[in-house]
């Protein structure tokens, strides 16, 4: 098994620039009982990410932080100054998950995964992951990477529920870190999920959240600022959906990516 230190559940930090909220948000989950912040060299919030851990009192050892290299910079000639950028932004020595953030422009299976790699060697990074790769983009990293691919961080909620793409990773030991989780706030009208959550008094939100959690290997990230969302989303983990609740989910026939940029693979 992987030896990887991925919490069950996440705070994702897309969108999140203001220069206030933005580290209150990532202190406050901290304190709440977050151990995974997710950002992004394109979020550009790293510093305030980074500011938000040093406001906390958790230790850092404590903490799975995950940052993604853009796909500008993941030439082997870039990928260290890229790298090193980001954790003089987030005023840290090492960061435990480097992503690549889309397998685009200058990712070269070849050369970009080979660098990172290199940057675990050096302590710089704890462990090599990867977003939005396919099940044939993952072949590829498995047999160019020397370091195990210990992630895939891929769009995942019940409107887009990844049924190939998870049993692959959970084969070979990958987690699925699930990202736009809610579907945007979509989940919020979906008649099926609105009546569970009303079968377990709870919000379509953690139903969304809880049937992630119901998957092996599945971390989802969710976006949240306020106290309230941020509680209720954490809370997901001691909801348990019954049999008939996760099959009903499972067979939802509306399926609806809501990331998909023209740079994005052939899905």
């Amino acid at each position: 098994m992987t030896s990887a230190k991925i919490p069950r559940i996440g705070l994702g930090t897309w969108e999140n620039t203001d220069p206030k909220q933005c580290p209150k948000t990532v202190a406050n989950a901290l304190e709440m009982g977050y151990r995974m912040i997710d950002t992004a060299q394109m979020y550009n919030n790293e510093e305030l990410v980074g500011k938000g851990i040093r406001m906390a009192e958790v230790p850092r050892e404590e903490i799975t932080l995950a940052t993604k290299i853009w796909f500008s910079d993941l030439s082997s000639d870039d990928i260290q100054e890229s790298t090193r950028g980001s954790l003089d932004r987030l005023d840290v020595d090492y960061v435990d998950l480097l992503y690549v953030h889309w397998p685009a422009e200058s990712y070269d299976a070849t050369d970009t995964l080979p660098a990172l790699a290199g940057l675990a060697d050096e302590g710089l990074v704890r462990e090599v992951a990867v977003s939005n790769f396919t099940p044939e983009l993952m072949d590829e990293a498995l047999r160019e990477c020397p370091k195990p691919v210990v992630a895939d961080q891929v769009e995942m909620h019940p409107l887009l529920r990844q049924e190939e793409l998870h049993k692959y990773l959970v084969e070979h030991d990958i987690h699925l870190v699930a990202y736009s989780p809610l579907a945007r706030g979509r989940v919020m009208d979906v008649p099926e999920l609105t009546e569970i959550a009303g079968k377990h008094d709870i919000s379509e939100a953690q139903v969304s959240l809880a049937w992630l959690l119901s998957k092996e290997m599945v971390t989802p990230i969710p976006k949240a600022t306020s106290e309230d969302h941020l509680r209720q989303n954490i809370e997901a983990l001691d909801i348990t959906l019954d049999a008939e609740d996760i099959e009903k989910i499972d067979s939802l026939s509306r399926l609806r990516r809501m990331i998909d940029p023209s740079f994005a693979p052939d899905w």
